[in-house]
């Protein structure tokens, strides 16, 4: 309520100026008036300062913590917005020395995966010499063995035919009673059977 008074004032200065400021009327009335008109107004201007005092005080402590909260608010977001620079300024910075990282990985990768498909044809070239030295073998063996029995078959068929051209009729003769001797002296040599 002390209040009260204090902010009527701005109200009722001005409105007394411009009262005291007017020239009075020619007639008792005019000014009967006019102290009617300034009482009515005065007495208007009193309920609406009032007025204000006791909702405006309201308002304006409400407006107050909005704008204290909102000011709040925006120094988070604004330090929020500050750490979050601070840590997209970080990884620019650091986004050379990334990439870089990230070349040199995938260097060392290609370079592994490489060194992987070189040993790995190695390996099959090893294999496919190995099983063409098999193969190569098994073939020659088949051939030696082929070529033994044609040599040997030709061997055989040159051999006789050298006998057949050796062997003439008395030739046989010789041979045929050379044999027939060599049996009658194996059968003499041996002692008879007894018939009984």
């Amino acid at each position: 309520m002390k209040r009260a008074p204090a902010s009527i004032l701005p109200v009722l200065l001005p409105a007394c100026v411009v009262w005291a400021a007017e020239e009075p009327a020619a007639g008792a009335e005019t000014g009967h008036l006019t102290l009617w008109k300034l009482a009515n107004f005065v007495l208007f201007a009193g309920v609406l300062g009032y007025a204000l005092w006791k909702k405006a005080g309201g308002f304006f402590r409400s407006r107050s913590e909005q704008i204290r909260a909102g000011i709040a608010e925006a120094a988070r977001l604004k330090q929020d917005a500050e750490l979050r620079y601070a840590a997209v300024e970080r990884r620019l910075a650091n986004l050379g020395a990334e990439i870089e990282r990230l070349r040199a990985r995938a260097r060392e990768e290609a370079a592994a995966e490489q060194a992987r498909v070189r040993e790995e044809m190695e390996r099959d070239l090893k294999k496919i010499q190995a099983e063409a030295q098999r193969e190569i073998a098994a073939a020659a063996q088949a051939a030696r063995q082929e070529l033994r029995a044609h040599s040997a078959e030709l061997a055989v068929s040159l051999a006789a035919a050298k006998i057949r051209q050796r062997l003439t009729p008395e030739v046989q003769d010789t041979l045929v009673s050379s044999v027939v001797g060599d049996l009658e002296r194996q059968a003499a040599g041996r002692p008879q059977a007894r018939v009984s």
